[in-house]
């Protein structure tokens, strides 16, 4: 199976997910950007394997429960879930504030684990969504937890794109906002992604890895309790390196 073959299975599920129903083989088609022939080997394909079956009745395909089970399985034994999620909801709890634990992949920041805040009104991202290193709090703990040559090359070869009025687009202003960060402790962003939405993030450092944990809701809740709220993931960060 090659690279592209890999990406349209990947697609198709996300199909499924977003549309809710049986799709035809030309629903998927379409819902893939591909030939109804590529199409219909993965189908078949997965059709194969126990992940997809044909609804006669409704002229289409849907997925078995196949992929949850494993999918299941997997979480139950997620390393990360073990050591972490139990500490950060805790930090949820205390808060009231959606808790985001990332990674860096490459110039953006991925969310591993998403932990929904207690408010009617919260930020509500999904597990596995990219957010910019420049303009998420997430992402900046990530590049300023970073050794400075390493910084510097990524930062070499980065776009700092606009996402809101608030993005930080100038290099020179993005190094001395993470250099005032480093010195504190703790990452903020102030409507840099998302307008309205204030996050504040700090690195952890676990089993050879930098993660951020980050803290996100709206402006006018976070920056009320902006202290607090980087006090508690300051301790929270040195529990989590002494327990990995």
């Amino acid at each position: 199976m090659n690279v592209k073959t890999a990406g349209r299975t990947l697609d198709l599920f996300e199909a499924f997910a977003r549309e809710g129903k049986p799709l035809s083989l030309s629903q998927l088609a379409r819902a893939i950007d591909a030939p109804v022939s590529s199409c219909f080997g993965i189908v078949r394909t997965l059709e194969a394997r126990g992940y997809l079956y044909e609804v006669k009745a409704r002229a289409g395909f849907y997925p078995t429960k196949l992929l949850f089970e494993h999918a299941r399985a997997i979480a139950s034994r997620d390393p990360l879930a073990e050591r972490f999620v139990p500490l950060l909801e805790k930090l949820r709890d205390q808060t009231g504030e959606t808790v985001l634990l990332s990674k860096r992949l490459d110039r953006q920041a991925v969310y591993l684990a998403v932990l929904d805040g207690l408010h009617s009104i919260r930020y509500s991202p999904k597990v596995g969504e990219f957010r910019p290193l420049h303009a998420s709090a997430s992402g900046k703990a990530l590049l300023g937890a970073l050794e400075p040559a390493l910084r510097n090359e990524l930062l070499d070869g980065m776009k700092l794109p606009r996402v809101t009025s608030r993005t930080i687009t100038s290099r020179a202003a993005l190094e001395a906002d993470l250099e005032q960060a480093r010195a504190r402790g703790w990452y903020v962003t102030h409507g840099e992604t998302v307008a309205d939405l204030m996050a504040v993030a700090v690195p952890v450092a676990a089993s050879g890895e930098v993660y951020s944990v980050a803290l996100a809701g709206p402006m006018h809740r976070i920056e009320g309790a902006l202290k607090r709220h980087a006090k508690l993931l300051l301790e929270l960060r040195a529990t989590l390196e002494e327990v990995a």
